[in-house]
C-alpha cells in the first residue's frame, strides 16, 4: 500500500519505471530498467536496502540510491550511507519534497531530512575512524547487524523474529554468529558494544 501511494504521488513529478517488494526483485528490476535513482527502504522481508546497494554498486555504479524509511536509527542511517546511498529521508516527507530529493540525488547532490542531516554530520565528525572503518562491525552481515541492533534495544528473540520476518531459530543462529565473530559471551556484552558504536 505504501509503495502504491509513493508511486502515485511521485508519478506526477518524475518517471517511475518500476517497484519491488524484495531484495531479489529490486536487484533484477534495477538491472532491467537501469533507473537514474532508486528509492530504498531499510527493511524488507528478505533483507534490506543495504543488501540491494551491495549487490548493485559494482555492476551499476551509475545508479544513485536514496533511502526512504520510517527508521531514523543510527545503524540504519550510517549503514546505508557507508554502503553508498546518496541520501536518507524519512517517510514523513511530503510528495513534492520527495520528488525534489530524487531530482537532487539524480544531479549528484546528497540529501537528508533536516533532523537527520545534523545527526549524520555529528556521527561522522565525532568518531570518523570508527564510523568509516570498523573491522569488527564490517565482519557482520546485514542481517546480523539488524538482529544486533534490535537485541541491543532490549527486544526478545520472539520480538526480533516478528520484526524481521524470520523464525526464532534463525534469530538464535544470528545471535550465536555475532557472539562468535565479536568474541563475546552474552547479549549484555553485545548491548554495551552496540551502544559504544551508536548502533542502538
Amino acid at each position: 500500500m505504501f509503495r502504491a501511494g509513493v508511486r502515485a504521488e511521485l508519478g506526477v513529478h518524475v518517471d517511475v519505471v518500476g517497484e519491488a517488494g524484495s531484495v531479489a526483485d529490486a536487484v533484477s528490476g534495477i538491472s532491467r530498467t537501469q533507473p537514474d535513482v532508486v528509492l530504498l527502504d531499510v527493511h524488507m522481508p528478505d533483507g534490506g536496502g543495504r543488501a540491494v546497494l551491495e549487490a548493485m554498486r559494482q555492476s551499476h555504479p551509475q545508479v544513485r540510491f536514496l533511502a526512504l524509511s520510517v527508521s531514523d536509527a543510527a545503524e540504519d542511517v550510517i549503514g546505508l550511507i557507508r554502503a553508498g546511498a546518496r541520501g536518507y529521508v524519512t517517510k514523513t516527507i511530503d510528495p513534492e519534497e520527495l520528488a525534489g530529493a530524487v531530482r537532487r540525488v539524480a544531479d549528484g547532490d546528497a540529501v537528508f531530512s533536516p533532523r537527520l542531516a545534523g545527526f549524520v554530520l555529528d556521527a561522522f565528525a565525532a568518531r570518523p575512524d570508527a564510523q568509516l572503518v570498523d573491522p569488527e562491525l564490517d565482519q557482520l552481515t546485514n542481517r546480523e547487524r539488524e538482529v544486533l541492533r534490535l537485541l541491543a534495544r532490549g527486544y526478545a528473540y520472539k520480538e526480533i523474529a516478528k520484526e524481521l520476518y524470520i523464525s526464532i531459530k534463525t534469530v538464535e543462529t544470528h545471535v550465536s554468529n555475532v557472539l562468535r565473530k565479536l568474541q563475546m559471551s552474552n547479549r549484555y556484552e553485545l548491548s554495551r558494544w552496540a551502544a559504544d558504536r551508536r548502533l542502538v
